[in-house]
């Protein structure tokens, strides 16, 4: 009887770490999922602020097509990479949009009426403000991968991936020719 009694409360140990592995497990992967959402909504906020931005540049500098057209490309691909796209299509599509800007920038460094613009100048605040929350939104996603990472390729949590559905997730990095932040100046 002394056995039975003992075989059944490790069958009960082991069934209740599991059921704390799998809850872990899971909260970790939708943590990380939750923080990749994040990075969607900041993307698609700059994404909804770039035609503000082009239009009121569009009416100081109505000759330079070619950067708007790049602009409502890059915009479309941001929108469609957040809505379906995996973490270095967002990420591609990301630096496309940030190529984008810079070209919408530069060709407003030729206006100085522009420049001082009140909407334009709200606008660039609005940008920039995005920007940081798009870096918080990355490095806050990258965390909950790091963290989600580390558990996933460890033991005991190793032994549970499979019944939980969970695998290592990608890092949002960005793309080889986009290392460094654009620079623009006024």
């Amino acid at each position: 009887m002394t056995i039975v009694l003992i075989i059944v409360g490790i069958v009960v140990v082991l069934a209740l770490f599991a059921v704390y592995a799998f809850n872990r497990l899971r909260r970790l992967d939708i943590g990380a999922q939750e923080a990749l959402g994040g990075i969607d909504v900041q993307l698609t906020r700059r994404a909804d602020l770039i035609p503000n931005l082009v239009n009121t540049v569009k009416g100081y500098a109505e000759h330079e097509r070619g950067v708007f057209e790049e602009v409502t490309r890059a915009r479309t691909s941001v929108k469609t990479a957040a809505d379906h796209g995996s973490v270095p299509e967002k990420a591609e599509a990301q630096a496309q949009l940030d190529r984008a800007i810079v070209d919408v920038l530069a060709v407003a460094e030729a206006y100085p009426d522009l420049k001082a613009s009140t909407n334009f100048v709200e606008l660039q605040k609005e940008l920039s403000d995005t920007e940081n929350k798009i870096s918080f939104a990355r490095q806050y996603y990258n965390d909950a991968v790091a963290s989600l990472n580390k558990i996933v390729q460890t033991i005991p949590w190793l032994l549970f991936t499979g019944l939980a559905g969970v695998k290592p997730r990608e890092f949002y990095n960005a793309p080889d020719t986009h290392q460094a932040p654009p620079t623009v100046t006024f």
